[in-house]
């Protein structure tokens, strides 16, 4: 008997029409948990480096965790990978809500979707029944107002949807996928767009095998209980309406003005009674009792939900104040678009025009105010009319194809990517590493375990210590107390460092657990409820598989080996790794090559970054070591190609 997974996955193969139900193996789970870790692995051995992202046979894959459908609180995002056609690299994207655990319920763990289909269509899952439908009515409709459609019209309000917008089906590259105003974004929502699918409208009623369910119960009971009350869980940020940190430290514009002295007692009052007096509802996602989400309604637009840093991004790119966010947040998601990457995309156009290198010929009709002007390119980005049509490419091809010069304003991505854009002065060393090598294309689905900054005075560094539940291991405690400025840390401890944060996000990300009760959260202390020391036991009651720390961290390293095995087949090398060149004021190429060095070495990666043969034999994955020879990527001794 599968214990915690349904043992089937959903292939649908979209060009023939195709539906097959198949049984998945029980080993991947045993090495990789599920989520992100199964799909690598299928990404590795069925889309071959050479396949274009744009070709019927890159896959789109939807995967539960393996926790989902399980009594563990706060188990509910939802994994989305494919190739992007941004980076050319393996995509990975989260989000919330209710369709993992839906999609567990209905049987299946996970649906991996190929081909194209010949006009738009929706994949209707009600649990042994599966229906490739036509979708050609949902053209050009919202991704609220797409799932609000499914659900009259399979006259079922429970049924759970995925869907894309405008912006997915004109293949823009910034596409998001949204459920339950959640979204996946990172390179996913272009690739459904592709594939003409418009949406997955999942209803589930089976039941899920536990392995003790008695004892999985009493742990997970105690944990929902605490989350209840915790302040150490769930995003802070959905009712401390102190943003001062964004709005002082982040980049206004692309990435290029910080405003130190922005915040103010008066602007935070009025912002607050803009919240609460648009507010409908604060919600929360599957089997969570925090309420994370806040959902507006901003007068004559489209209702929307934000969490984190969401609510920022347009109005910080724009110049402008909340209000403005709030305007246009419920557009841009209806159309589906990546709330992070797009401002910064409208905000580098406008930069060009600013240096001469666009000209008014190539905004024409354009207001001439920033909210006037953002609302303009919104719509010629999401149509891909005009200028827009390139700009939908995302900044760094977008500055490829613009030349004259544009390429020195692309300055805030990492391996074509944008990055969240904070600007500080001396460099982090443990962010250089995880922004350099990170492959999830986003700091905040990195870094979380350790602290960003050293407490003041010896006496607070001890009591951060003293109430740190979530540490994985007693050293890291000494590399705090002995901390003293940010950019002064010992080179070994920074390499562990930078892997103990991967470490928490691979493992919540194949396990279905949510960062802000993990991963993001064990920085600021507190009661954090899932951790390196308790997730194996509760791992353990569900899946029946005997698990410990040592065998949990290496499904880790095996699913972080895994991924970059993915992305260096695709050409992924050393001379990629690097941050934006003025994500700190103050930079020291020599020292940070040399750090990088040794992070790759403490990896057990080549020169390069590759893995070696002997690191990828000691993960159980000789099989990734046998393609990457074969294919001249790995030699004999090691070294990497160009």
């Amino acid at each position: 008997m599968r214990y915690a997974e349904a043992g089937f996955d959903l292939e649908i193969d979209l060009s023939r029409g195709s539906i097959e139900k198949v049984a998945n193996d029980p080993r991947d789970t045993e090495l990789y948990l599920g989520g992100q870790g199964i799909a690598a692995k299928i990404l590795f051995e069925r889309v071959p480096p050479e396949t274009d992202p744009f070709s019927p046979d890159n896959l789109l894959i939807f995967s539960t965790g393996l926790l989902h459908a399980t009594p563990a609180p706060a188990a509910n995002r939802t994994a989305v990978n494919t190739i992007s056609p941004q980076t050319n690299l393996m995509s990975h994207s989260l989000f919330g809500g209710f369709f993992g655990p839906e999609l567990k319920y209905a049987g299946y763990d996970r649906i991996i979707i190929r081909g194209k289909a010949p006009d738009l269509v929706y994949l209707y899952i009600n649990n042994d029944k599966v229906e490739i439908r036509d979708a050609t009515h949902l053209r050009g409709k919202g991704t609220t107002e797409t799932g609000d459609l499914l659900k009259r019209e399979l006259k079922d309000q429970k049924v759970q949807v995925a869907a894309i917008g405008l912006a997915g089906e004109n293949r823009v590259f910034m596409a998001s996928i949204d459920h339950n105003h959640a979204s996946a974004a990172r390179g996913v929502g272009v690739i459904m767009g592709d594939k003409r699918l418009k949406a997955i409208a999942v209803r589930g009623t089976k039941d899920i095998n536990i392995a003790k369910p008695a004892e999985l119960f009493e742990i997970t009971h105690r944990i929902h209980t605490e989350m209840a009350t915790s302040k150490g869980c769930g995003d802070w940020m959905a009712d401390d309406e102190d943003d001062s940190f964004h709005h002082n430290h982040f980049a206004w514009g692309n990435a290029r003005t910080r405003r130190k002295d922005f915040w103010s007692a008066e602007l935070q009052e009025r912002w607050t009674k803009w919240k609460y007096d648009h507010m409908d509802r604060q919600t929360g996602c599957y089997n969570c009792p925090k309420k994370c989400r806040n959902v507006i309604k901003w007068p004559g637009r489209p209702r929307f939900g934000y969490k984190c840093f969401g609510k920022d991004t347009y109005h910080l790119a724009a110049f402008l104040e909340l209000d403005f966010s709030y305007e246009i947040l419920g557009v841009a998601q209806e159309y589906g678009l990546d709330s992070y990457a797009t401002p910064q995309v409208i905000a580098f156009a406008l930069e060009l025009l600013e240096a001469g290198i666009l000209t008014d010929k190539d905004f024409p009709g354009m207001p001439a105010d920033s909210k006037g002007r953002f609302f303009h390119l919104l719509e010629k980005i999401v149509r891909r009319e005009g200028i827009g049509d390139i700009l939908a490419d995302s900044v760094s091809r977008a500055a490829q194809r613009i030349g004259n010069g544009a390429e020195k304003f692309d300055h805030n991505t990492t391996k074509k990517f944008e990055q969240v854009p904070i600007k500080l002065g001396k460099l982090n060393p443990a962010f250089f590493l995880m922004i350099a090598t990170g492959e999830k294309m986003n700091i905040t689905q990195i870094e979380g375990s350790f602290p960003q900054d050293p407490l003041p005075t010896q006496e607070e560094r001890q009591k951060f210590v003293d109430n740190w539940v979530a540490v994985a291991d007693e050293k890291f405690k000494n590399y705090f107390l002995n901390w003293k400025k940010r950019s002064d840390m010992p080179d070994e401890a920074t390499c562990e460092i930078v892997d103990w944060n991967e470490a928490m996000h691979y493992i919540d990300d194949s396990i279905g657990t949510c960062g802000f009760v993990s991963s993001f959260r064990g920085q600021f202390g507190g009661n954090v409820p899932y951790h390196m020391n308790n997730l194996p036991r509760i791992i353990s009651l569900a899946t029946g598989m005997d698990l410990d720390k040592a065998k949990l961290w290496k499904c880790f390293q095996r699913n972080r080996n895994l991924v970059r095995a993915v992305n260096v087949r695709r050409g992924l090398r050393r001379k990629d790794e690097r941050p934006p060149e003025d994500h700190w004021a103050v930079r020291d190429e020599k020292y940070e090559q040399e750090l990088l060095t040794k992070y790759y070495t403490f990896k057990g990666w080549n020169h390069d970054g590759i893995p070696t043969r002997q690191s990828l034999e000691r993960l159980d994955m000789a099989f990734v070591a046998d393609d990457l020879e074969q294919r001249g990527i790995l030699t004999a001794d090691e070294t990497a190609t160009a």
